[in-house]
């Protein structure tokens, strides 16, 4: 890889509100408008010279594929986990992928994005598999939840006035099935869209064979192992707010310009960032430099607006190696 697309790449990790708004019903034509929205800020990052590997979340949309395959079970077979995660991943990353285009040409510029569908290998020992904790899809009476659990094998817990719920695994990323090609098409100057909803989730058998496996992986911790992959030297994490904070919503909230791995580490074991909002991407952002020394690369947490601000260290949350 070149130095210039080197020092100028960065890994982006678009959150769900990117694409599907909080409160709207999430239809296609409103996952277009929210994404080309979203795109024009990602375009502007292209247009100062920045090299984009785009990954995104895909909470809501394969809840929706699941429910469809709910709905449809008297009619038609069933789809797993990872076949639901890969149609998602193909039709959102499509999206994006016409959008960023779109943005592109507004701007004037030559370059194009293309969508590459990727897998992601886990361990098949991972302890993720003996406890299921990521939710997905639909709330159900007990009754349906007892009969899912019976006929489907579904894992279940149950939700203080909504319902029960299947859980399953969220294993660790161990590597990018798609490595190799993701690599070239970097080296070359290309915009991609990979890894969406964390990859699919496969797992090699004795003989090296890959499999599907019902799992959902982290989109955060699979950009992070994007970004070491490519020795990016930015990784940035597109969520709903423009910095992170500590004591969030109470008297003394108090918003965080600049931390070091050490630092955000500290606040993580104190209960600071906790596992349902900020404390997977600030585990994201400390995996994604672990090893690096100051200088090597960094960490930006910020909102859709402020992504360039927070490039430009006017804005974002930057999180950098420990001296």
């Amino acid at each position: 890889m070149s130095y210039t697309y080197r020092s100028k790449l960065i890994v982006v990790a678009l959150g769900g509100n990117a694409i599907s708004k909080p409160g709207q019903e999430g239809n296609v034509a409103q996952q277009f408008e929210n994404t080309s929205y979203t795109c024009n800020y990602l375009a502007g990052l292209v247009e100062q010279g920045y090299q984009l590997v785009i990954t995104h979340g895909n909470g809501p949309q394969v809840g929706n594929v699941l429910r469809r395959v709910e709905l449809a079970a008297k009619e038609l077979y069933r789809l797993p986990l990872h076949i639901c995660g890969a149609h998602t991943q193909g039709g959102m990353g499509f999206m994006i992928a016409q959008c960023m285009n779109n943005a592109l040409v507004e701007r004037g510029l030559k370059q194009r994005c293309s969508a590459l569908v990727t897998a992601v290998e886990v361990d098949r020992n991972d302890p993720a598999f003996q406890k299921p904790t990521k939710p997905i899809g639909s709330f159900y009476r007990k009754e349906k939840a007892e009969e899912l659990q019976r006929e489907q094998h579904w894992d279940m817990v149950h939700v203080p006035n909504q319902g029960y719920r299947r859980v399953v695994p969220s294993p660790v990323p161990r590597a990018v099935v798609e490595e190799p090609l993701i690599r070239k098409l970097v080296e070359s100057g290309e915009l991609l869209v990979v890894g969406g909803g964390g990859g699919i989730p496969v797992a090699r058998d004795e003989h090296g064979r890959y499999a599907g496996v019902e799992a959902v992986i982290d989109k955060d911790r699979t950009a992070a192992l994007l970004g070491r992959i490519l020795d990016a030297p930015h990784f940035m994490i597109v969520t709903a707010v423009e910095r992170v904070a500590v004591d969030f919503g109470k008297p003394g909230q108090r918003w965080l310009d600049r931390l070091t791995t050490e630092e955000a580490q500290r606040y993580l074991d104190e209960g600071q960032f906790p596992p349902g909002s900020m404390g997977p991407k600030i585990e994201a952002a400390i995996e994604f430099l672990r090893g690096c020394k100051p200088g090597d690369a960094r960490a930006l947490i910020c909102d859709i607006e402020h992504m360039g601000d927070a490039l430009a260290g006017r804005s974002g949350t930057e999180i950098v190696p420990a001296g």
